[in-house]
């Protein structure tokens, strides 16, 4: 893999986990209600961002590959 998926998926979890429990504060919703909506949040913005930063690197990989397919047979190469 190109990328380092799950370091990258944990830290925006992490981030929407302390995003999302600040807005419910600030909403005035109770601790445990927060804490849910936050873990919740968490979860789901984990699976998106591993899911995106997979997408990421199996573009990144193919064109990368068809790149030097490319430059291969310019030179003649087999």
């Amino acid at each position: 893999m190109l990328f380092r998926v799950r370091t990258i998926g944990v830290s925006g979890a992490v981030v929407f986990f302390f995003g999302i429990s600040l807005i419910g504060w600030a909403s005035g919703l109770s601790p445990f209600a927060c804490c849910k909506r936050a873990l919740i949040g968490a979860v789901l913005a984990y699976i998106a961002t591993v899911l995106a930063v997979r997408a990421i690197s199996a573009i990144l990989i193919s064109s990368m590959i068809a790149n030097k397919m490319a430059k291969k047979e310019q030179t003649g190469g087999s």
